[in-house]
């Protein structure tokens, strides 16, 4: 697939990606070419030289891999429609690009930003822009790539992370890396070695992260024993025409019943669970005398077998008719109802804005039922008075991962899954699909799940994901099974929630934010290599540091850094036994940062003396002490490889032996210029020097860099609207502790908020610079001459999510 070839025959990548796709949905060991399938498709967008065409390449892709590994909905939609297979296939195929918006997406920003950057924040750009597309633009399926590792056991556990969305991620940076790669391989192995590494380290962390979750000892609980009863009566419409309602729903309720009853009495199951919509009328609100008599059935049955029945049906209340699940336990009745929260569009659901007289005439067959309200975590009243708290999902609320996140927040031990898939009846591989999408939802809480289906499939799941009991496609069969319930254990998944989404389309405004900055007048906008190799005199206070010197501060201001993001850490994590204990919290902090900072801070100020440079000679002085070193002496200056306590700066003398004291200072190129000397190479010596060379692009010279404005001066400002709802909370007003307590008490109240907020504030800084460092090593890694050019703009995207994070987060808070 080289370059000329492939621009002389465009479609053959896409054409191989599409393929390669098919292959990778099928499922079975073809898991692994989910690494590679895009590689195809990413050259072609490489040789693409116009915005048109790389959208085309996008289209083209969509549609392919709709074909590909969609292609079983086809007969979906011409069953659904009553139309032919034809038809079927050709609206399939027209509404490909609304079914894959993310394929348009990505080649839009990948093409964009690879007109100014590199090969490294274009590819994550470009996998940024795919994860907010399928985030947040409605899509029919809620289908994601990262679902064909579920065949992997191993490399499936990293969805407890990120999701399975984070899963795509993590095979999209890698078909970059691989693309990267091949269009690299006349340039010799040095060039190769890179990009390779690269796309090991995908494979790499999700192994080790697999191999660490299926170490740790599963969590232990009390035995729940669920039977799923699959009764493969499909085609409602059809039956009722042949033999008529009444018959359709006793011969339904009577299948139902008997193998309830020898689930309860032959195999002793605790509950027993039915599918979606099997009762095929409002449950506890007949509209008919027939219906309640079906109602009283449907108790009696509970009653006589003694144990807690779920099954799909209807609710109905001033605002519409639901598809929802019923709890009805016996010696209680009805015990509360979940009501669907993702209807599928048109054939369930119709939004407002969508809908009327027009929708209706053209689609008679369109939906008339509404969402529910979100995650219910409902009781299972079991035999002796024990209740067991599930989360109840139906159908399509499967394919959501920050639904199954809210539920087990809400204190779920176990999932519940009821679905309809009888439209998969002669699609197989759909069924498959749904079935492996809903066993992710147990690997992202960790929690069992019972999945009930008409005619397949019915499975137990375990918290890894394995399917434990399972019925086949197409086969009436009673599955039981039992597993240990418990609290979800803590992931990160559930501390951070479904994160991944909403941190991309950050990542996103705030790389056009930065873009749109720099082309801003003034400091925040000066980019240019020229600019920040202009000449400049010698920083007038510079701290010289004799190792021992460097090595004590260096721990200190090291140490802080940890105390910093382990506090970062266990807050984002929720395990701190300080957590939401302001006082103890602002102890913690002082102990584990302000503390070595402190004394970090006076070691520097120890050894900090006034540079000058007077007829030929470098002079450090401090008080009565003074150090000369004529610059005929120096041959270089060398920029630490370690930033600790603070970047700075090796003298090489001529004799070539190091100067014995250190000199903090972030820009080397600078000084080296100031000195006559020569500075670091343009062409970095290794990727530790590339790193070490961009320190000097930190600008600290800004207002809104300054740290008094960061974490004194915002902090207040972030401070003052949450004291002031804190007081309308508690006391009823904004003085409302002051009319009570007194001007003292109320002032000190303020000022722990504000101290709060500092804290809150440097923690946050803390994790911002963790990820600016990250990022611009990975760069430096990557491609070590694009490592400045990261450096700058990770700056500008840190600072800006500095001032615009919490506001947003404060507002997401009270929404």
């Amino acid at each position: 697939m080289g370059g000329p070839r492939l621009r002389d025959r465009p479609w053959a990548g896409i054409v191989a990606s599409a393929l390669l796709c098919a292959l990778y949905a099928h499922g079975g060991a073809a898991w692994l070419l989910g690494f590679v399938a895009f590689v195809p498709w990413l050259r072609t967008l490489d040789t693409s030289r116009s915005l048109p065409r790389a959208l085309l390449g996008a289209w083209a892709l969509s549609v392919g891999y709709t074909a590909a590994v969609l292609g079983w909905f086809a007969s979906a939609i011409s069953g659904y429609l009553q139309v032919g297979t034809a038809t079927g296939w050709a609206v399939l195929l027209l509404g490909a690009p609304l079914l894959q918006p993310q394929f348009l997406a990505f080649a839009l920003v990948r093409h964009l930003v690879g007109r100014r950057h590199g090969a490294v924040l274009r590819a994550f750009a470009a996998v940024a822009a795919w994860i907010a597309t399928e985030a947040f633009v409605p899509r029919l399926l809620g289908d994601t790539f990262g679902i064909g590792l579920y065949p992997s056991r191993l490399f499936r556990q990293a969805a407890d992370l990120g999701g399975v969305a984070g899963l795509t991620a993590v095979l999209l940076l890698v078909n970059e890396a691989l693309a990267c790669a091949l269009a690299r391989r006349r340039l010799g192995w040095r060039a190769l070695a890179t990009p390779l590494a690269g796309a090991a380290l995908g494979p790499l962390l999700l192994a080790g992260h697999g191999l660490s979750a299926l170490a740790d000892p599963p969590p232990t609980g009390p035995l729940l024993r669920v039977a799923l009863v699959q009764s493969n009566i499909v085609d409602y419409e059809r039956l009722r025409r042949e033999r008529g309602a009444a018959a359709v729903v006793h011969e339904v309720l009577d299948t139902h019943g008997a193998m309830s009853w020898d689930a309860v009495e032959r195999q002793r199951a605790d509950a027993v669970l039915w599918s979606e919509t099997v009762y095929p009328t409002t449950f506890g609100r007949p509209k008919s005398e027939a219906g309640a008599e079906l109602d009283r059935e449907i108790l009696g049955m509970v009653e006589a077998a003694g144990v807690p029945f779920v099954f799909g049906t209807y609710e109905r209340d001033a605002a519409g008719e639901y598809n929802a699940a019923a709890f009805v336990a016996p010696g209680a009745g009805l015990v509360g109802f979940y009501r669907k929260s993702r209807p599928f569009p048109l054939t369930e659901y119709v939004p407002p804005w969508l809908d009327g007289p027009l929708l209706r005439r053209w689609l008679p067959w369109a939906g008339t039922w509404q969402p529910g309200t979100g995650a219910r975590v409902l009781p299972l009243r079991l035999r002796g008075g024990r209740e067991v708290p599930v989360l109840p999902m139906i159908c399509l609320d499967d394919m959501d991962t920050g639904l199954a996140v809210a539920g087990a927040r809400l204190g779920a031990q176990a999932i519940l899954t009821l679905s309809n898939d009888s439209w998969f009846t002669h699609a197989p591989q759909g069924a498959r699909l749904h079935l492996a999408a809903a066993a992710f939802r147990s690997i992202e809480t960790r929690l069992p799940q019972f999945r009930v289906t008409t005619n397949g499939y019915s499975a137990v799941i375990h918290p890894d994901g394995s399917v434990l009991a399972a019925a086949a496609m197409g086969e009436r069969s009673l599955v039981v099974g039992e597993l240990p319930v418990h609290a979800a254990p803590p992931t990160l998944l559930l501390a951070w929630g479904d994160w991944l989404g909403p941190a991309a389309a950050l990542f996103l405004l705030l790389l056009a934010a930065a873009s749109l900055l720099r082309r801003w007048p003034g400091p925040a906008g000066a980019g240019s290599t020229a600019r920040a190799h202009a000449p400049v005199s010698v920083p007038r206070r510079v701290a010289v540091l004799p190792p021992a010197a460097r090595l004590a501060a260096g721990l200190l201001r090291g140490f802080a850094r940890l105390g910093l993001l382990g506090m970062a850490a266990a807050l984002l994590l929720g395990d701190a036994g300080w957590q939401g204990r302001t006082l103890a919290t602002l102890q913690t902090f002082t102990l584990v940062f302000l503390a070595p900072e402190l004394a970090a801070w006076l070691v520097l100020r120890a050894y900090t003396a006034n540079a000058a440079i007077e007829h030929g000679v470098l002079v450090l002085a401090r008080g009565r002490h003074r150090l000369d070193l004529r610059l005929a002496d120096i041959a270089a200056a060398e920029a630490w490889r370690v930033p600790l306590p603070r970047p700075g700066t090796w003298l090489r003398l001529r004799s070539g032996q190091r100067w014995p004291f250190g000199l903090a200072l972030a820009d080397t190129r600078a000084l080296a210029t100031a000195l006559g000397i020569p500075g670091p190479p343009d062409e970095p010596a290794s990727r530790l020097s590339a790193y070490a060379g961009t320190w000097a692009a930190i600008r600290r010279a800004g207002r809104l860099a300054h740290p008094m404005a960061r974490f004194v001066g915002w902090p207040m400002l972030l401070a003052i609207p949450a004291f002031r709802l804190h007081q309308h909370i508690l006391y009823g007003s904004g003085l409302g502790e002051y009319h009570e307590a007194g001007l003292q008490a109320y002032v000190t109240g303020f000022l722990v908020w504000w101290a709060a907020w500092i804290v809150g504030m440097v923690l946050y800084a803390a994790v911002l610079r963790t990820l600016i460092e990250a990022g611009t090593f990975a760069a430096a890694v990557w491609q070590p001459v694009a490592a400045l050019d990261v450096r700058r703009w990770v700056e500008r995207i840190g600072l800006l999510a500095f001032y615009l994070g919490p506001p947003a987060w404060l507002l997401l808070l009270t929404a």
